[in-house]
């Protein structure tokens, strides 16, 4: 069997000594009937999606092409792990904005929408039941007050506006890298059933603010350029009205995801989907200084305010586990932070001795948090060969701690002026501890 996912399919890998299948599983025979259907249709096209090998004749289970267990997602977070938001992550992202269009243009010239399930389009209607499962199954469960008939006036002003996008296309509405697979250096997309008609700017929202993939904002922007560069090879494009769409999609799609966390993660108890609430968050904070839309919403903008500055929601958003391990940036210059959980143990790394983009002048203003700082670290220093005994030592108290039952654990990282080299570890350090053992992490860049 293979691990369960957001859906209530089953999947396993079928082998012998000469080949391997996926086996699906899915009592929804609707569901099943758009993703054969639209198979069949995107290999027609030369797309590259799994092919299937058998059908039940009573629609429930299929065979299909084992494409692997390489997700994008899994091939950013491990090589993000080494090298950063890489070039070579950035390439393989291309690569799937070079075939969005086709699958978006070409595809769906003629697609056979009446297989789509459970809409046609993403009409009026399929924006309310995601604006409404945002509402009902994350706002509530958060504690943020509103008032629900100015909420469900601008619910209405919002989804006007974006349903007078253009929408003659296929909207994939999952495209996100964890149904990207790579394979012999090749993308293939998987798990499109719920495609349906509607605006580009969708899925293009869905793969750049996609929660866990915590895709940098600068990345974000260079991969929008490409993919503007691909869509006019196939139509005229006018780059300010189809910005302005993109932001109000990024909004409703940050939104509909949020409403699967609460349902997914509140609800139905499922740890996996409260990790990724507070990437959510993150995405809505980055959106909404940006946020420009030819349309007023007063109560909407201050319910997502008071979402990202909730107490209660921060809570939620944590995993409550038995350690914590607080890491803190910090200057040499203002002293080792105390350990506010009494102990006054913990680690205190130098990072002094690697080189320091402050010195530089195009460097001067930014923090280990910027994607040019991080990259200068990752290519004009040994911050890699720094990190690795770093977290060798830290993994083992982590573990000791964890079975004799403490509570808390400090890792300090300090530099000249705590903006740079000492944000850049403590970021790398956080990441990792997350990603991969049961604590809380606490997070305090003291000198930013």
């Amino acid at each position: 069997m293979l691990p369960p996912s957001g859906s209530y399919r089953q999947y396993c890998r079928l082998e012998n000594g000469n080949r391997s299948v996926i086996g699906a599983y899915n009592a929804d025979v609707k569901e099943n009937t758009a993703f054969l259907s639209f198979t069949n249709h995107f290999r027609q096209k030369g797309l590259p999606v799994p092919e299937i090998f058998a059908v039940s004749s009573d629609l429930k289970k299929y065979l299909l092409e084992d494409l692997g267990n390489l997700t994008l997602f899994d091939y950013l977070s491990e090589t993000r792990e080494s090298e950063g938001f890489s070039e070579s992550i950035v390439s393989k992202y291309r690569k799937v904005l070079e075939v969005l269009p086709k699958i978006q243009i070409t595809a769906g010239k003629d697609m056979d929408y009446s297989v789509c399930y459970p809409r046609e389009a993403f009409d009026k209607q399929s924006m309310m039941w995601d604006l409404n499962y945002f509402k009902y199954y994350f706002l509530k469960l958060a504690k943020i007050p509103f008032d629900e008939q100015a909420l469900e006036d601008d619910f209405q002003v919002f989804s006007d506006y974006l349903l007078s996008a253009p929408s003659d296309y296929f909207l994939y509405r999952d495209f996100q890298s964890r149904n990207v697979m790579l394979k012999n250096n090749d993308v293939y997309f998987i798990d499109y059933q719920g495609g349906r008609r509607g605006a580009l700017q969708y899925d293009l929202a869905s793969l750049l603010y996609d929660g866990k993939a915590d895709i940098p904002q600068e990345i974000r922007s260079q991969l929008f350029g490409f993919y503007l560069a691909e869509l006019r090879n196939y139509i005229p494009v006018n780059e300010s009205e189809f910005t302005s769409y993109f932001n109000g999609f990024v909004l409703i799609r940050i939104m509909q995801a949020m409403g699967a966390y609460g349902f997914r993660g509140f609800y139905e108890k499922k740890e996996h989907f409260l990790k990724s609430i507070p990437f959510a968050i993150h995405n809505l904070q980055s959106l909404l200084p940006e946020l420009s839309l030819p349309v007023n919403m007063p109560e909407l903008v201050n319910v997502l305010h008071l979402l990202i500055h909730s107490e209660s929601l921060k809570e939620i958003g944590q995993v409550h586990r038995d350690l914590t391990v607080r890491i803190t940036s910090f200057s040499y210059k203002k002293g080792i932070p105390a350990d506010p959980s009494g102990n006054g143990g913990g680690f205190a790394f130098d990072c002094r001795a690697l080189n320091n983009p402050g010195r530089y002048a195009e460097y001067k203003n930014l923090t280990g948090k910027d994607l040019k700082v991080q990259q200068f670290l990752e290519q004009n220093s040994e911050m890699k060969w720094f990190l690795k005994p770093v977290k060798a030592l830290v993994e083992q108290s982590i573990k000791n701690y964890l079975e004799r039952g403490f509570t808390h654990l400090t890792v300090n990282f300090g530099c000249t002026g705590g903006q740079h080299r000492s944000v850049y570890a403590a970021e790398k350090l956080a990441a990792h501890l997350r990603n991969n053992f049961p604590v809380n992490v606490v997070l305090v860049h003291r000198e930013l």
